[in-house]
């Protein structure tokens, strides 16, 4: 039982990339120098305005929200101020 595989001879295919296969043609591949790669080109611009861009558009979806909460806040307060004053306990006939 000569072999691996059930007796078929073993055939080496090649590295990654050619494996036992014509290598392709046509094909060109473009390389960016070290010194002239710039990967943080335009960074702290782009961030800038696509911070303004993005908070703008949510701008409706988040301020109403608060907006709300706030009056709410603010009126539950005065509210219970009053009703823990003199005149508030005395409007609801409360003793002291």
């Amino acid at each position: 039982m000569g072999g691996i595989h059930g007796g078929m001879e073993a055939k080496w295919l090649g590295w990654w990339g050619s494996l036992g296969s014509m290598s392709q043609k046509g094909v060109t591949t473009y390389t960016v120098a070290p010194n002239r790669m710039r990967p943080l080109a335009g960074t702290l611009h782009a961030a800038f305005f696509n911070t303004f861009r993005r908070s703008r558009n949510q701008i409706l979806y988040v301020l109403p929200p608060f907006i709300v909460g706030y009056y709410a806040m603010d009126w539950a307060t005065k509210k219970n101020e009053w009703l823990n004053s003199k005149e508030g306990r005395a409007a609801t006939g409360e003793e002291e």
